[in-house]
């Protein structure tokens, strides 16, 4: 029996459900934050960490195994050393544990368990139903770099001469004023979009630099003659929106795709490269990728591109 989705279930309700004789998984309320990657604001949520020095046995997850389950206290918590024992057998086998909406587990180089949540679960109840939503860019007005002098006219020209260089006075202080006004706008302006220039940069050096792992070829098998015998489509061009070493990763971007409505979202298996890819859509055919590619170029990512399987 697969018990993460029980511990699952107890996240929502519990700050921390212990799995005995091997750890506790505890949760942290965070608050609202800003994505700057996926240019997206999130909702307040619990994260998840690992605990494994908290071992003790609180009767917690076996009671509610039993319950939901309808087994006794006793044979709950055999299921669970069962998994322990399964669990421990993968980790010492270098295998990375998937567990289900929570997230992954792993040793290091010091025979010590790592946890990665995965993330795209929110526990927090009380921002059930809410969503990542999308920032859009305000962009200031250029401020004017020249300035205008209207002259003023005279009513009669028999004013005093002083009266002239009263008005001339009155100029020149608000011409050196609006100056040095001008000049700081422009200095913030300035400053805004050279952060916004390096923050666009990076974005674009950290998209090649997923896109220089891998090498995509043309295919050297047609498979149009698979579909001819299987009568399938075989969907082999895909538009990648990202790619990940682990499964967690993946599989967060896999859930924000499709809440942004991209319904056949998925990653692939392990490239040989040791990578999973986070991908739009599939298609059989080049051009009916190539026409989505366009769309989405324009309308959410700029950097997508189009993998080859082979």
């Amino acid at each position: 029996m697969i018990i993460e989705k029980h511990i699952s279930a107890l996240l929502y309700r519990y700050q921390c459900v212990t799995v005995p004789g091997f750890g506790a998984f505890i949760t942290e309320t965070v608050s609202a934050r800003y994505n700057e990657t996926s240019n997206t604001f999130a909702p307040p949520k619990k994260t998840i960490l690992f605990n494994s020095l908290l071992q003790q046995n609180d009767g917690l997850l076996a009671n509610h195994i039993a319950l939901e389950e309808q087994i006794s206290f006793n044979e709950a918590v055999v299921l669970i050393q069962d998994q322990i024992s399964l669990w421990k057998a993968n980790l010492n086998g270098k295998e990375v544990v998937y567990l289900k909406n929570i997230g992954e587990l792993s040793l290091n180089s010091e025979r010590k368990i790592q946890f990665e949540p995965v993330g795209s679960t929110n526990y927090l109840t009380s921002s059930f139903g809410l969503t990542a939503v999308m920032a859009t860019a305000l962009t200031r007005e250029q401020q004017p770099t020249e300035v205008k002098v209207i002259e003023l006219a005279t009513a009669t020209k028999n004013k005093p001469r002083l009266q002239w260089m009263r008005y001339a006075a009155a100029v020149v202080a608000a011409v050196g004023l609006y100056s040095s006004v001008s000049t700081y706008q422009e200095y913030e302006v300035y400053q805004e979009k050279k952060l916004a220039v390096e923050k666009d940069v990076q974005n674009q050096i950290e998209q090649k630099l997923q896109q220089a792992t891998f090498m995509i070829e043309a295919p050297k098998v047609i498979k149009e003659k698979i579909a001819e015998v299987t009568q399938q489509p075989v969907k082999s061009f895909h538009i990648v929106a990202g790619a990940f070493k682990t499964e967690a990763k993946a599989q967060i971007l896999t859930d924000e795709l499709k809440a942004k409505g991209y319904a056949n979202a998925k990653y692939l298996s392990k490239s040989k490269h040791n990578m999973r890819q986070v991908v739009y859509n599939s298609y059989a055919t080049q051009e009916e990728a190539q026409a989505d590619l366009r769309q989405i170029h324009e309308k959410v990512n700029k950097d997508a591109w189009i993998f080859i399987e082979n």
